[in-house]
């Protein structure tokens, strides 16, 4: 059944880690182009599981800035109409091999078994999608953005950060900064 045949239900109001929370050691690489083409595979594979579906996927996070370092994981954000109807879209991604790592109030996260790329799932309109793709199209754009923050980066990382969410935590004041500037200059 498709989102469209049934009544929108009510959301999960409560984070949930699948397996717990995780220690990972984390490292900044420099910038690989290999990166794009990571993207389109699995772009391709999300368009395919999700063909009954529509949905709009794009490349985020540091992975999809050129030459900006990052930690070796392509974040791509899925928009879908309806978070709620996860058989519309998590029982497709989850048989075309993508496993549940989080679900939590309006975002559902799916990765690889090898953990190297990470589909944040959202409602389409949510304010989170303008707010990647803003920060994404800023560090492309921005030389002194993308420099701070490559060097925010480094910097956390030198501070040992063992639990990804602790470490993007860290980064959200120059996040939210960079985001302030990109809207201040957005015609």
């Amino acid at each position: 059944m498709l989102m469209s045949e049934h009544p929108r239900r009510p959301d999960v109001d409560e984070v949930e880690f699948v397996g717990g929370q995780e220690k990972r050691e984390l490292h900044v690489v420099d910038y690989d182009p290999h990166w794009a083409h990571i993207f389109l595979v699995h772009q391709q594979r999300i368009q395919t599981a999700l063909a009954a579906v529509p949905v709009d996927i794009h490349h985020i996070g540091s992975t999809s800035v050129p030459g900006l370092p990052a930690k070796p994981i392509v974040d791509i954000a899925i928009a879908v109409d309806d978070i709620t109807a996860e058989e519309d879209y998590l029982t497709p991604l989850l048989a075309a091999g993508y496993l549940l790592r989080v679900r939590e109030p309006a975002h559902r996260l799916v990765r690889t078994p090898e953990r190297d790329v990470h589909v944040h799932i959202l409602e389409k309109g949510d304010p989170a999608i303008t707010r990647y793709l803003v920060f994404r199209d800023r560090l492309r754009s921005d030389a002194d953005d993308r420099a701070l923050y490559a060097e925010t980066k480094k910097a956390l990382i030198r501070q040992g950060f063992d639990d990804m969410n602790a470490y993007s935590d860290a980064k959200t004041d120059v996040i939210a900064a960079i985001v302030a500037r990109a809207v201040v200059a957005t015609p």
